[in-house]
């Protein structure tokens, strides 16, 4: 149930919705793991006395560099395609209800 200054996603009713549910902390985790590594790297960095003059051809760190990227953005496209084409099935419904609701009146 929503309460006042309750800033989660209201509870689920149907499948789709619980998808959604898992596929938003699911991106919500990704993005805070990934701005904690960059966050801590960047201190590292600026804390690190010692630099390494001789790297000029890493071809190991250009190839991680290319493919954590990439992995991370499979990683959150599978479950988003997933929901996608979930939304569109349809099932023919037996009863369908339209309510309009006016917030500020």
């Amino acid at each position: 149930m929503q309460t006042w200054l309750n800033f989660y996603i209201q509870d689920s009713n149907t499948p789709n919705m619980n998808q959604l549910i898992f596929f938003h902390d699911f991106s919500m985790l990704m993005l805070v793991l990934i701005t904690t590594l960059i966050l801590y790297m960047f201190i590292f960095l600026i804390n690190n006395k010692i630099t390494n003059r001789f790297l000029l051809n890493e071809h190991m760190i250009e190839t991680i560099w290319t493919i954590t990227p990439m992995m991370i953005l499979f990683l959150i496209a599978i479950p988003s395609l997933k929901i996608l084409y979930m939304t569109e099935e349809f099932f023919s419904p037996i009863l369908t209800i339209k309510s309009i609701g006016h917030q500020w009146y």
